[in-house]
């Protein structure tokens, strides 16, 4: 069996920056998974979890989906998984465009120390571990998942993975074909 080896990559840029010091951010996070690759990483973890005061998290969409054409056009993309641990997803709309867009697996870790907060206050009117309630999000996830592939006709979460099954709205060309390279896009914007 192969070595699996992890790293994490985070994706963060200055809470004061502007658009330059975001894009400057993505090339940073775009040179970190060449240099992991290089070093064998197997899976990258992008992460936004070490978001404090000085930097926030680069919109979690923008990142993978960055990185996952960049590796696609380096070449390098079919020789690592993407995970994707982030407080942004928490619906099953956001984790169906995560895989949709080349995430392998997604780690909602915001969603997860919700549920725990509120078992832990007494939110639910019937008693239930945290452990319990995690599972029942996470299957909520999953029906939604399938019932949100099942529309477009996929029956396989394989042939949902990079799939970009979607349309943009608002985003400049020039954004749309660097960071969602392929995807759709009639009406431009910023």
């Amino acid at each position: 069996m192969p070595e699996v080896n992890i790293s994490d990559i985070d994706i963060l840029f200055p809470v004061e920056g502007d658009g330059a010091a975001l894009e400057k951010a993505l090339e940073s996070v775009f040179r970190e998974a060449e240099e992991q690759i290089a070093k064998g990483a197997t899976f990258l973890v992008l992460t936004d979890r070490r978001m404090n005061r000085q930097y926030v998290p680069i919109p979690v969409l923008l990142a993978l989906s960055g990185l996952h054409h960049h590796l696609i056009r380096k070449g390098l993309r079919t020789s690592v998984g993407l995970i994707v641990e982030t407080g942004e997803a928490r619906e099953i709309m956001h984790v169906a465009s995560l895989l949709g867009y080349g995430a392998n697996a997604v780690c909602p870790h915001i969603g997860f120390s919700t549920i725990r907060d509120m078992v832990e206050s007494g939110f639910f009117h019937s008693p239930v571990t945290a452990e319990r309630a995690t599972d029942n999000y996470i299957t909520a996830i999953k029906k939604g998942l399938l019932k949100t592939m099942s529309r477009m006709g996929i029956s396989t979460l394989r042939s949902y993975f990079g799939a970009q099954i979607f349309e943009i709205v608002g985003f400049k060309k020039e954004v749309v074909d660097k960071y969602f390279t392929g995807t759709p896009s009639r009406v431009e914007g910023i």
